[in-house]
């Protein structure tokens, strides 16, 4: 049985990788990136389980695509969401099961269209099942499922980085989509209906558990607002946001102000350039992308639910909660950890049955809560819902 990771070099792909190569699940995992020396590295760093293939692939070539996929089990999609649908499509040419890391509202909403053809050909389709979209989606389903009304769902999330010695600025996660959370206004549901707000607008305070603490969050652009509404629109959801903040957003928020996520050419010197391309071939130059080897990591991100609702008569309010740790062992942040162990555990489910659903359906609709939070677990990724499960007691470093 065979596992398909498209964009298996990259930040939270080689994580994918070497969760699913220590699994014991599948007999061969394939490698696949646009960089086969990434690809390669992926492959090294995850040596010693599951035989592994580094492949080189641009997912833009369709027909080199579905000739990878052909005969996969499960594909899991890494690489940048734009190209999401391409790859659904070609996962669908090739009869395999596939799951991405998420679409950013709008490109979920697109997949979302896919559902018929999926359902027909009697394959599944999961957009955004990553850390956050897709445990905060199953989390938030588990949490409102004795409700009888759910009135609001917000999600915040806010991170912080305690590592020493390395870089000052580096990146876990697809800086170009971070430039499109800083750009591209945030989409909130709001009394049953769509509204867009700013990007990075009103922002509050929330206090996270130690010892992430006290953090400022803004409104900015996700996939969880893109499928709840429709998800618990018999529950009567009527309002439904995502939040976010932490280390390194106000310079990601300057980044974006200045003009460096800019994809429209500008003239310099004569010459034409990208700013978004000039900036993401300077963090590349400068090894920005994760953190470099002999660093040890530590960092961590919590993910807060909070939902508001009725049970009966009786008012409820409940948070669920997700702890992200970085894995120093294997040289991986919190963000890459957990959202690559998050698709990694989805690929599994797939593999083994647990997922039922046919068609394109969104992680909180196709996930069973119970197995999918006791793999994170058992990967070190703790959930609670309180009330009724008992609340965290003291959250702790991995390096504590």
């Amino acid at each position: 049985m065979r596992a398909v990771v498209l964009g298996g070099g990259g930040l939270t792909g080689r994580c994918a990788v070497r969760d699913l190569a220590t699994s014991g699940v599948f007999d061969e995992v394939v490698v696949a990136d646009l960089d086969r020396g990434l690809a390669e590295r992926a492959v090294e760093r995850a040596a010693g389980g599951t035989p592994l293939i580094a492949a080189k692939l641009d997912v833009r070539d369709r027909d080199g695509l579905v000739r990878l996929l052909r005969g996969a089990r499960v594909c899991v999609n890494a690489v940048q969401y734009r190209f999401n649908v391409d790859v659904m499509a070609a996962a669908l040419a090739a009869g395999v099961d596939c799951l991405d890391f998420g679409g950013l509202f709008h490109m979920t909403r697109r997949q979302l269209e896919w559902d018929d053809r999926f359902r027909d050909a009697g394959l599944v389709a999961i957009p955004g099942l990553g850390q956050v979209p897709g445990v905060s989606n199953v989390l938030a389903a588990d949490a409102v499922a004795d409700l009888d009304r759910v009135d609001s769902i917000v999600i915040r999330d806010g991170w912080k980085d305690f590592t020493q010695g390395g870089p000052p600025v580096v990146f876990t996660w697809s800086p170009s989509t971070f430039l499109d959370e800083m750009l591209m206004p945030a989409v909130v549901w709001a009394g049953g209906r769509y509204e867009e707000s700013p990007p990075m607008s009103h922002p509050e305070e929330f206090d996270f558990p130690e010892p992430i603490g006290r953090t400022v969050l803004y409104r900015t652009l996700h996939s969880e607002p893109g499928t709840l509404p429709t998800t618990f629109a018999a529950k009567g959801l009527a309002h439904c946001e995502w939040r976010e903040g932490g280390s390194g957003i106000e310079a990601l928020r300057l980044l974006a102000a200045i003009g460096l996520g800019q994809e429209e050419a500008i003239d310099v010197d004569g010459q034409r350039v990208v700013p978004r391309a000039v900036l993401l071939a300077l963090l590349r130059s400068r090894g920005l992308l994760g953190y470099p080897d002999g660093v040890r990591v530590d960092d961590m991100e919590v993910t807060d639910i909070e939902v508001r609702g009725h049970r009966g008569s009786a008012a409820v309010t409940r948070h669920a909660v997700a702890v992200f740790r970085s894995r120093p062992d294997w040289g991986f942040a919190a963000t890459e950890y957990g959202v690559g162990t998050a698709g990694s555990v989805g690929a599994i489910m797939i593999a083994q049955g647990l997922v039922k659903a046919r068609g394109v359906v969104p992680p909180e609709t196709a996930i069973p809560a119970a197995p999918f939070r006791k793999l994170l677990a058992d990967r070190g990724v703790e959930t609670r819902i309180s009330p009724p499960d008992p609340p965290f007691g003291d959250v702790r470093r991995m390096s504590d």
